[in-house]
């Protein structure tokens, strides 16, 4: 009985995947900014290393891991951003990885004194296989056997495939507004053969802030005290999602709370795969900045408010945000950052 729970956890593990296109969603998006939209290459003081780490659904047997690490560079004197992101997903209890090494680039054009558009691009290598070992196939459910003649059912235990991403970034010193467009080249991800279901469908998304300042221009920095709004919308053929929230920025201190959901978009009842409701979470976070240093560390909780609160506990996510700049880079490039969260 037990191997049979398993089984079915597996193939119900895969089904998402196909289904949701396996693409990595941080509740801490703002903290990811490369992994959100090539657009932010660069837009940081100089050096930027941001990291994240994400456990989804704890109660469920191998639940879902989340890694993400990025650097990036803002070279001023040519009006560029180059970057470089590493990702990697474990889902479930059978070894089932995602790996992915990307490069990012962004070009900065000044559309007025305080405006700017930054468009840029992505290119990924994915590397997606499972742990045959972890796996449990039917004829050693017949038989209670140890091995298996299915051995070769999957055909292929390793995927490699170039994933390519475009995204555009308008922002100016209290806004941002961008778009961008994952898995251009709808690359196969298929551990069966060729096979055309398994192929990645593009997933546009939006992504837009606002940053209220309620200090004055004269206010120290470890004063300051701020609300930022912030949106991201996603959409993959009929599936979408909305993040939306706030956080109150007091340093070094940070509290947000956050809402993910589309609760007017019609539900899909007859469609089985639609498991996760129209309301899915909210998201409470809390920050602290050890501003000497430069670094940002933020922890996040998505409380689950769908149907399966019950079994999933949530999820828990860590982010860090590190800049470093020269005191020269810091007086002639702050004019180039977009004022989006860290958290």
């Amino acid at each position: 009985m037990n191997r049979l729970k398993y089984l079915v956890t597996f193939i119900l593990i895969c089904s998402r995947i196909i289904i949701y296109a396996q693409d990595t969603r941080f509740s801490q998006f703002y903290a990811a900014p490369l992994h959100t939209n090539p657009g932010f290459t660069g837009s940081t003081i100089e050096h930027r290393f941001s990291m994240n780490y994400r456990h989804q659904w704890p109660n469920i047997p191998g639940a879902f891991d989340s890694y993400h690490a990025a650097y990036d560079y803002n070279a001023a004197e040519i009006n560029s951003g180059f970057g470089l992101i590493f990702n990697r997903e474990d889902a479930g209890s059978f070894g089932l990885t995602t790996n992915q090494v990307s490069a990012s680039y962004a070009y900065r054009f000044r559309l007025n004194q305080k405006t700017y558009l930054a468009p840029g691009v992505k290119f990924g290598i994915v590397s997606r296989g499972v742990d045959f070992s972890r796996l449990v196939f039917n004829d050693q459910l017949e038989s209670n056997s140890a091995s298996t003649v299915d051995a070769d059912a999957i055909t292929d235990r390793n995927v490699n495939y170039l994933n390519i991403d475009f995204g555009g970034l308008l922002y100016s010193e209290n806004y941002w507004v961008g778009i961008s467009a994952r898995h251009l080249n709808k690359p196969n991800q298929s551990l069966l053969g060729n096979n055309s279901v398994a192929q990645l469908p593009i997933t546009f998304n939006f992504q837009a802030g606002y940053k209220f300042s309620l200090s004055g221009p004269t206010v120290k920095r470890r004063n300051a005290k701020d609300i930022t709004a912030a949106i991201l919308y996603e959409a993959q053929e009929k599936y979408h999602q909305l993040d939306l929230g706030l956080y109150y920025n007091h340093e070094p201190f940070v509290f947000g709370f956050w809402y993910r959901g589309l609760p007017l978009i019609k539900k899909y009842e007859d469609d089985l795969r639609t498991v996760p409701q129209n309301n899915d979470a909210v998201i409470i976070l809390v920050g602290y900045s050890v501003l000497d240093r430069n670094i940002r560390i933020g922890y996040s909780y998505d409380v689950t408010v769908s149907r399966l609160a019950t079994n999933t506990a949530g999820a828990h996510e860590i982010s860090m945000v590190y800049e470093i700049a020269s005191k020269k880079k810091k007086q002639r490039s702050r004019k180039f950052i977009v004022p989006c969260a860290k958290f």
